[in-house]
């Protein structure tokens, strides 16, 4: 574990919107961590730290509380959609890790190479469901799309995992579907109206 996933933590003791937004004004981040029959804690932690090692999914803070060092997962991060940058993080969900443990997370997919010229790919799932040990969860799951032609499917279960990974997404679930792109449409309807041939034009003005 890098000390750069360490993080210093205090009790949060106030609760509520206002105390909220005096704790985020201060620079921290208002958080809960559970997990592991334990009652639940709420903390704050420093908000510069916490929004450069959320920027990677599924990620692992060794928490410092009260002396002690524990381990936790980044289940969920609140964020305001009108805020940017450290100020966009409203609350973050923790989740009690322990070394060895294995945990269920969602793991963004990554494709890699090319598919068959003239053909494109269409990404049905985003992410497939793994468990895997606490310690080595991966930044993504790589899927080599090269070369695949028209028709190609690429499911959850034909995908190599890193070792000691196991599928928990369902094997027969779409990842990758390899399709040609829909030729334009042709538009052969006749434009609205009568289209009079201009020699019929000139000779209808002349006779008025």
């Amino acid at each position: 574990m890098s000390d750069d996933n360490k993080l210093e933590t205090e009790p949060r003791t106030s609760f509520g919107k206002g105390a909220a937004r005096k704790i985020r004004a201060a620079g921290k981040v208002p958080a809960v961590l559970y997990g592991h029959g334990t009652e639940p804690k709420h903390l704050t932690l420093d908000a510069h730290q916490v929004f450069l090692l959320v920027r990677r999914s599924n990620a692992i803070l060794d928490l410092q509380i009260e002396g002690q060092s524990q381990l936790a997962l980044v289940k969920d991060v609140q964020r305001n959609p009108v805020m940017q940058g450290i100020q966009s993080i409203e609350h973050l969900d923790l989740l009690i890790v322990q070394r060895g443990e294995k945990v269920i997370v969602d793991v963004p997919v990554h494709l890699e190479g090319e598919s068959a010229p003239g053909t494109i790919n269409n990404l049905e799932e985003t992410a497939i469901s793994i468990e895997v040990d606490a310690l080595s969860i991966p930044d993504s799951i790589v899927v080599s799309i090269e070369g695949l032609e028209e028709g190609a499917h690429v499911l959850a279960g034909d995908i190599q995992l890193p070792a000691g990974a196991t599928l928990v997404s369902e094997p027969d679930t779409l990842v990758v579907g390899i399709m040609v792109p829909a030729a334009p449409a042709l538009d052969d309807e006749a434009p609205e109206g009568d289209v009079v041939p201009s020699g019929e034009a000139s000779q209808q003005t002349d006779a008025e």
